[in-house]
């Protein structure tokens, strides 16, 4: 029976990707890594590392991302092979992916991927930021962890498609990497058909992101 790599640390998003998370981890069989919150965004989560003082190998980073071309819908799971920042690109761990991806098999794609300082919420950008850069999919969080752990290897799943606007909820996330309640309640307001998108989405990916954590350590 094939079995999971050692892991000693998954970082996952704060908020619901973290309960996700820990959700899945609690119903799994396997032995269980340390699973840390981390802040949303770039500058956030640079900030938060440049104070680790924990573990630096065999993390995996974990949580939610969107698509930025049209064959990748909300539900795919996705294993990073790299990931590009700014035009500067960093590779992920390629033994722990490779041992991830014989894990999942078929479960998973494997991707390049964007890192953003920003949202990226109109369809338009997504498919633009699909053709220029090459990548497949877009988060806050990819290359910041890179640049910190050279052993990473990041795990996703995908909750909004490149076909669809979401709510623009640039002014929801504080400097710190939270969100901030009523900025989003007012975003969906304003936006109310994306604001359903995303829900949706949110849902759909957050309950395979616990389901994938779940099978991935217990196995």
């Amino acid at each position: 029976m094939l079995k999971i790599p050692p892991i000693n640390t998954i970082l996952v998003p704060q908020g619901a990707e973290y309960q996700a998370v820990k959700r899945g981890l609690n119903r799994a069989s396997g032995e269980k890594p340390t699973v840390i919150a981390i802040p949303v965004g770039v500058q956030p989560l640079r900030k938060y590392l440049q104070k680790w003082t924990g573990e630096k190998n065999r993390i995996l980073l974990m949580g939610l991302c969107g698509s930025l071309q049209t064959h990748h819908a909300v539900g795919d799971i996705v294993l990073y092979k790299d990931c590009t920042y700014q035009e500067k690109l960093q590779k992920c761990n390629n033994t722990l992916t490779a041992q991830i991806q014989t894990l999942l098999s078929d479960k998973v794609t494997l991707v390049k991927s964007l890192t953003s300082d920003r949202l990226i919420w109109a369809a338009a950008e997504k498919r633009y930021l699909g053709q220029t850069s090459g990548a497949d999919v877009v988060d806050m969080e990819g290359y910041t962890a890179l640049e910190y752990f050279p052993t990473v290897a990041i795990l996703r799943v995908v909750s909004d498609n490149a076909q669809h606007d979401i709510p623009d909820l640039t002014s929801a996330i504080s400097l710190d990497g939270s969100l901030k309640p009523v900025q989003l309640a007012i975003a969906f307001f304003r936006q109310p058909l994306a604001a359903t998108r995303l829900i949706r989405g949110s849902l759909r990916g957050l309950k395979v992101l616990e389901q994938i954590t779940t099978t991935l350590f217990s196995t």
